[in-house]
């Protein structure tokens, strides 16, 4: 079976897209990963949702407008896909919106990307709505990607290995596998997030990120402002939990500077970007450096003796040599080390779930979201003209997966 997995990721920059064959054999799963790749949103539809992004308030009319928008720009990223690898599903994500926590406890998730549009496209049916099932069992509906991680890391752990899967999207999660423990994951708190939204939002560039970590290479960390950051409650939760742009948006920066100059007794705070591209790369730093900072605890407290390392925040040289330098014996190794591609794990984990989800098998890891139990995840729309697809034919649940490239 071929399934098609796509999202757009808390950096809202495009949509990655994994077109993957699924074998099974006995209890170990095959995956060739036929074809990957992101297509990039159009101009206006991502200032849109940049727009549309919390803290900001949006009506009903914005709302319904974006979920066409990005379902129409899902369905032109499938055909892209499709077209140099067929499939027989396909598994959206979508673009995550809004994912409202409180108190520590996820009540919802609300992902736009109308499927219809995705189905029409393609001709196929679509599996979508992935978080909402978790959700209600009491679950934060994060992270979903554990479902590949213990697949993909289960030789490790049959080796007595502490093994651990490190994704550096707009916000950064860590899964944890050992032969001794429930697996567990959760969200750190920014890898990219805070970086992006900084440099998107001052006047002094028309970048939208850090290329190639220029930015915090070239600028010094502000120690107060770096000791502030980390006094987010966040980070002293237990998991397991999650979080998005809800919490960590540029006014959470603002908000943090702000602080530092009053206990300078600093009382007018400085306009926005009037401190310059300098001002700029120190800020990089910093935020660079923070996202080093929280990830490296972590990992130390998960005392891993093998580390994956995906996401955006993986090419960033800046951002790995922090990590790196904060984790002296141990080498975070690329997803492709494994088969995954990095940029693309999380188009293969939602490939994945969809497979799962053919076959009644359950996509979750209790353990890691916390939700009451194990839940087949998503709701399956049909191809076009045709009616819902039947559950596949009853396989052995998968306990490892062996990734190829076809």
């Amino acid at each position: 079976m071929r399934v098609l997995g796509m999202i757009s990721g808390t950096s809202h920059d495009g949509i990655d897209t994994a077109v993957v064959r699924f074998t099974p054999y006995g209890t170990t799963l095959h995956a060739d990963v036929l074809h990957h790749g992101e297509t990039p949103y159009p101009g206006a539809l991502r200032a849109e949702l940049r727009a549309a992004l919390p803290p900001r308030a949006v009506t009903a009319a914005e709302v319904c407008a974006l979920d066409t928008g990005i379902g129409r720009a899902f369905a032109a990223a499938a055909r892209v896909a499709l077209a140099t690898a067929p499939a027989d599903l396909v598994a959206s994500h979508g673009q995550t919106l809004h994912h409202w926590v409180a108190d520590g406890r996820a009540l919802g998730s609300l992902q736009l990307g109308q499927p219809a549009w995705i189905a029409e496209a393609a001709g196929l049916p679509v599996v979508s709505d992935l978080r909402a099932a978790d959700l209600a069992a009491g679950g934060q509906g994060a992270p979903l990607v554990p479902a590949l991680d213990r697949l993909l890391l289960a030789p490790e752990v049959e080796r007595g290995r502490r093994a651990g899967a490190l994704n550096l999207g707009g916000i950064a999660n860590l899964t944890v596998l050992a032969r001794d423990a429930e697996p567990a994951a959760w969200d750190l708190g920014p890898a990219n997030a805070l970086l992006d939204a900084v440099v998107t939002e001052h006047p002094g560039t028309t970048a939208t990120y850090d290329r190639g970590g220029e930015l915090a290479s070239a600028g010094t960390v502000d120690e107060q402002l770096l000791a502030e950051l980390l006094t987010e409650p966040y980070y002293a939760l237990e998991p397991p939990k999650s979080c998005g742009k809800e919490l960590f948006h540029a006014g959470h920066v603002a908000a943090a500077r702000e602080r530092v100059r009053r206990r300078n007794g600093v009382a007018t705070p400085l306009p926005t970007g009037a401190e310059g591209v300098s001002g700029l790369r120190d800020l990089a730093a910093t935020l660079t450096a923070l996202t080093a900072e929280v990830v490296a605890r972590e990992v130390r407290a998960a005392r891993l003796d093998v580390l994956i390392l995906s996401g955006g925040g993986a090419r960033n040289p800046a951002m790995a040599a922090a990590i790196r330098r904060r984790l002296p014996g141990i080498r975070p190794a690329p997803s492709e080390e494994f088969g995954v591609p990095s940029d693309a794990k999380e188009a293969v984990a939602f490939a994945l779930i969809g497979w799962l989800t053919a076959h009644g098998l359950p996509g979750n890891v209790p353990s890691c979201t916390g939700a009451s139990g194990e839940r087949v995840l998503g709701r399956v729309g049909a191809a076009p003209g045709a009616p819902l697809p039947a559950v596949r034919r009853p396989v052995r649940r998968p306990e490892r997966l062996l990734v190829g490239t076809g």
